[in-house]
């Protein structure tokens, strides 16, 4: 697997990250989002997701993924909602098997294509 990273910075202080991790040339996931608490609200997030979905459209990536607490902010983006047990199965088996919350995951599971 490949991995695209991203980050956001305001004077030279890092304020966002974001990963894009790369199954196939079919799927993609958006991981690790995160945005400083302070930065908070100034669509900074909302940049690095784009830039994920620009490097995945360079890449010929047909579909992104994302599993989320914050299903809104990436619905919003154009995300739509899925069912779990659609999720590819190397997905399943390569990371969420290594997760404490498996196989009770409160995580909310959504796609974007490209």
């Amino acid at each position: 697997t490949i991995r695209s990273y991203t980050c956001a910075s305001i004077d030279n202080k890092l304020v966002g990250f974001v990963a894009l991790h790369i199954y196939s040339k079919n799927l993609a996931e958006v991981r690790s989002l995160i945005v400083d608490e302070k930065y908070r609200g100034l669509s900074i997030g909302k940049g690095l997701i784009l830039k994920c979905l620009e490097e995945a459209k360079k890449l010929s990536i047909k579909k992104v993924l994302s599993l989320t607490y914050k299903d809104k902010f990436f619905e919003n983006l154009g995300f739509k909602q899925i069912e779990k047990d659609t999720i590819p199965e190397h997905k399943i088996w390569a990371d969420c098997i290594k997760c404490k919350h498996f196989p009770i995951c409160n995580e909310v599971a959504l796609t974007i294509s490209i």
